[in-house]
This record gives structure tokens, sequence and C-alpha cells, in this order.
């Protein structure tokens, strides 16, 4: 306790001194030590209250075993819009400036006894109430400051860390009626004053919310002129794509070593380490974390090598499961090592939309998120730039995968458009188009075609997903670079330890990757004890596609691939018809870019 109390006051450069000190292996483990995240060992009962932090004010929630965003907006909005509806008070749902938030609009002669209701209502018993100040839009030069009623129901997991509370509150503001008008007393993204008489209607809760799925089935009271479609709104579907492969599993290593037998060019050193191989549980909190923060994806695509986590439900509706014999079925149904090789065939998935989002099982979204941080609504993608680069020249044997690819790219780039690309893209998901995908194939065939053939990676590899279909999108006018908050950290570094620390107090990024790229195998026991120790603590709700513990415990006495081929017996084909195919011919694209006078030249 003493050594631990010494090492937090010491400057940042001395712990540094300290640490080189140390074997390479074991400082991820000494620091993880000195850095853990405090509290959190007590698991309280589900239903038990227990007192929290919230919005910075310490009060009480609610244990549930399961909460995410989405439902709180529900439940928040439902229990206000039921209570009005109780008393007999005319409302009117309004979109809020927040899209966490709901806003339900009342009259302000109501004004007094909605006070006494909400602090008296059946329906907002447990409900957390409070009263701010908020100002008029700066259109509104003669309203004065007024006040807006906030309602909420905070819940948090059973180590209390997570709080889901004021942050999706339900606001009740209070519009002012003048004569044959009413007048909002803040700005909305819909409309700042209105006719007194309107027809009230019911609609989707989509339209109160752009975090709000097309597809929920909850409606709420609002005035017609007020049941608008904004024109930012994301109207198509967008899927998500993870790659997945569980290097424990020894059928997997048998053909790993069979594939590593098989006559080719000699591989870099990090084309086939250990550590890109490394299962830590980290897809089952990758996908968590889609289902919290990002409701209005429609399916989950897993691409593995005829493996199956043994926490993951194959049959649930939201998830396909699709394998590497399908993807590569017409190159004779390979298993594949080889990263770049697997996301080249990406858009020859079954039933894919044609906007998806592209993950690595290490990438995280930290918080609720928009379809808008990916893709404008006109489909446009995003694409977010890193400042690290790949170097000159042409790609060698010698260079890292990851910058031979990229070298490739740039080729490829120079040779379609006449420019020069020089930077990586960050670890992000990436935002991708099944049609983009499909005409850089049919211009690339040859080496499309040749880095799918490679079983592990290779220097003549291209990255697609990953670099080329962001630039090859951006100069055919179908993508454009972009921000996002955004945290890097690799598993191996001692710094580690005390950014994920950060993280789970501040929860301040859009975005998160925890990637290995050469891990020491001796340090694999202390990075799956820092990782056990952060990812349960941010992502604590399961989603609904995870099996239950008990039946996960009984799953992990067989391998993935035992567990794939049970799947197979029981779960229809993952196959499916094409539900949403690319919104524009190869034909169409080529005109894309003949408009922008860049002619595309078939490779070879």
């Amino acid at each position: 306790m003493i050594a631990l109390r010494v090492y937090r006051l010491l400057p940042l450069a001395a712990r540094r001194r300290l640490l080189r000190l140390l074997p390479e292996h074991r400082r991820i483990g000494v620091v993880r030590t000195l850095t853990r995240p405090r509290g959190g060992e007590t698991l309280h009962p589900v239903g038990a209250s227990v007192t929290v932090t919230d919005d910075g004010v310490r009060t009480e929630a609610e244990v549930v075993a399961a909460a995410t965003p989405l439902q709180m907006w529900h439940r928040n909005l439902t229990a206000v819009t039921s209570t009005l509806e109780s008393a007999g008070i005319e409302y009117h749902c309004v979109r809020n400036d927040d899209y966490l938030r709901s806003t339900v609009a009342v009259l302000d002669d109501e004004q007094d006894d909605l006070r006494d209701l909400v602090g008296s209502a059946p329906e907002l018993a447990g409900a957390h109430v409070r009263v701010v100040e908020v100002r008029p839009g700066r259109h509104q030069p003669d309203l004065a400051p007024t006040e807006v009623i906030q309602v909420w129901f905070p819940v948090t997991d059973v180590r209390a860390g997570v709080v889901l509370g004021a942050e999706f509150a339900c606001e009740i503001e209070l519009w002012t009626r003048v004569e044959d008008v009413v007048r909002a007393p803040r700005h909305n993204a819909v409309i700042d004053e209105a006719p007194a008489v309107a027809e009230p209607v019911r609609v989707a809760a989509a339209l109160l919310s752009h975090f709000v799925p097309e597809a929920d089935d909850h409606h709420y009271g609002t005035r017609r002129d007020l049941a608008v479609r904004a024109p930012d709104r994301v109207g198509f579907p967008i899927d998500a794509v993870f790659t997945w492969v569980d290097g424990s599993d020894p059928e997997w290593q048998e053909r790993k070593q069979a594939a590593l037998g098989t006559p080719g060019d000699a591989l870099h050193a990090i084309a086939a380490n250990t550590s890109r191989y490394h299962n830590r549980d980290e897809l089952r909190y990758a996908m968590r974390a889609l289902h919290s923060f990002a409701p209005w994806l429609r399916k989950i695509f897993v691409v593995t090598d005829s493996q199956l986590p043994s926490w993951l439900d194959p049959s649930h509706p939201m998830i396909t499961v699709v394998s590497h014999a399908d993807l590569f079925a017409d190159l004779g149904g390979l298993s594949s090592f080889n990263s770049h090789a697997i996301e080249s065939r990406l858009h020859r998935i079954d039933g894919l939309a044609e906007h998806f989002l592209y993950l690595n099982d290490d990438v995280f979204l930290g918080r609720p998120l928009l379809p808008t941080h990916f893709f404008h609504a006109n489909g446009i993608a995003k694409f977010f730039l890193s400042p690290a680069q790949f170097g000159l020249g042409e790609a060698k044997p010698g260079d890292p995968p990851v910058n031979a690819a990229g070298k490739n790219n740039r080729r490829h780039i120079q040779r379609q458009f006449g420019v020069t690309i020089t930077q990586k893209m960050k670890h992000t998901p990436f935002a991708l188009r099944r049609s983009i995908m499909h005409q850089i194939e049919e211009v690339l065939r040859a080496d499309v075609t040749a880095t799918a053939q490679h079983l592990f990676r290779h220097h003549e590899d291209l990255s697609i997903p990953s670099s080329l279909h962001q630039y090859w999108a951006y100069l055919t006018g179908q993508a454009v670079p972009a921000d996002i908050e955004y945290e890097y950290a690799d598993l191996g570094h001692p710094s580690t330890p005390a950014r994920l620390a950060e993280l789970l107090a501040r929860r301040h990024r859009d975005v998160f990757c925890l990637n290995d790229t050469d891990s020491d195998p001796r340090a694999f026991a202390d990075q799956e004890r820092m990782l056990a120790d952060f990812l349960p603590r941010y992502l604590p709700f399961p989603a609904p596609f995870e099996l239950p513990d008990d039946e996960v415990a009984e799953r992990r006495t067989l391998s993935a691939s035992a567990l794939w081929r049970d799947a197979q017996q029981s779960v229809p084909s993952a196959r499916q018809p094409s539900v949403d195919a690319p919104t524009l011919p190869n034909s169409m694209l080529k005109t894309l870019g003949d408009l922008r006078g860049v002619p595309l030249r078939p490779d070879g």
C-alpha cells in the first residue's frame, strides 16, 4: 500500500525509469497492480438501491441485470407521457437537440398542476426530478430564461460502476400561448413557433431522436406539424461485420500449422505471430458495445474460420456467423490466417447491407453514437485519418505487413487517380460500402484475388477496407474525412493500464482500440487480467445474443471448432438472400470516376 502511494506521487519520468528496471514482460503486471481501478469489488443484488454519482451528484440508483441507453430513453419518456395522459394534461413530444434526451412540451398555464403531478404521480415513483434553467435560442431574443423539468430513473450495474441516469432524462418544457400561436421556450430541431391548434397524432419514436432505430416500434404523441423527418436522419440500413479467431483452438492450430508448411514466400516476423490470434474475449465486449451504443445497427455478421465463441447465440435474429468456407467458396473454401485476405472478401457476404461498419474485435464504441458519426444521411461515408504513415518507396518483404499493404494501396491510387497517399487510418470502425468494394475488385481483380489467396499476410497484399476503400471512395466523391474522439492503446505498452483507468473514469471517447501488435507470450496472463479488470466494468450489461453464464461455462469445455459443428446441426445456414444490394451498379460507379475526370483503369 505504501509502495502504491509512493509510485503515484512520482513524476512520470521517474515512473518510466523505474519500469525500465523490470523485464519487459513484467511491466504490464506491475503497472496494472499500481493503477487498477479502486472499488467495484462488492456485488450488489439486483433490485437493491445503491449510492452512485450521477451527473456529478451523489444519489441513489436501482441495481439492474441489464439496461441500455435506448431502453432508458424509452423508460423515461414513457413514464412522463403516461403520467400526463392519466392526468388529462395535453402535451406534444418534440425532438430534443440532445439525441440522448427526449422532450415533452406542455402549455405554461399547466405549470402549477405539473409541479404537483411530477411529485406525486404513481408512474413516477422512484424517479429523480430536477428543475434546471435553460436559455432561449439566439433567434428568440425577446424570450427570457425559463425552467425545464428533467425526469429520469437512474439505474446501475451490480458493481455500481456504470450509471444510466440524467444523461437520458426526459425534459418537460413549458410552451407559451400568445393569441393564436404557441412559442417554444428554447430552440428545438423543428420549430420555435407554431399555430396554437394542431391535429394530435402518434409518431414513431425514430422521428424524435436520431439515436432511435428505424425499426423501433414505440410511438408517442405529438402534433401533425411536428411529425417531420429531418434531412440529416439516416434512413438506410447499416450492418456491422467482425472478423474473429480463437487461436487456442487445437483444430485451428492444426490448420495453421498445415498452412505454414505450404510452399511460398518467407513470412515477415509478425505476419503469423501468436499475439495476432490470441483470444481474450474482446469480441464479447465489442459486440456488447454495439448493442448498447449503436442500437440503430440492423445486423451483426461475425466472420470466422468455422469457429464459434462459447458465449454467442448464433440463432439470435440479429446475428449471422459466416465461415471462411462460404467467404472463399470460389477459391476452394480455404481457411485463411491473413486478415488482409479475409477483409478483401467482406463485400461477398450474403445479405450484408450496402452500408456497413467493419470492426476488428479489439475496437470498441466508447459511448452512445449516431449513424452520422460514420455516414452522412445521403450515403456518403466518413473516414478518420491517422497521423501515422506507412513510409516511402515500394513494398518490400522486410516491411511490416501493414506498411507494405499501404504502399501497395498507394501504387494503385497513384495509377488510378494521379495522387500520392501517405497516411494510415485510425483503428476505428471503418464505414464501408459494398458497391465500392465490388468496384475495387472489378478494377484491380488480379491484385485483389492474389491478396485473397495469400494464407498469411504478404508484402504484396492490399488492405482494402482499412485504407484503400477510404481513399478510393474519397476520390470518387463517395467519402469524406471526418473527426472522432479516439483512444489507441497497445496492450503490450506499460502505459496502457493507466490509460484504461482513465477511460473507465471519464468515458470520454467515441471509440477506443486495445491493439496487440507483437506482445511477448509471457505477458499474455497479465494482459488478460488487465482486460478482465477493465472490460466487464466498462461494459457490464450483457447483450441479448449472449448465452446464460451457466451454459457458457459448460460450452467452454469444447473447442470453438466443435461448437461450430454443433451449431451447424441446429441452426439454419448462415447464407441468406441479399436484402440490400449495392446502391449503384459497378458500371455507374465507373461513370462517377469518369465524371471527375479520372477514368478507372482495369488492373493488369
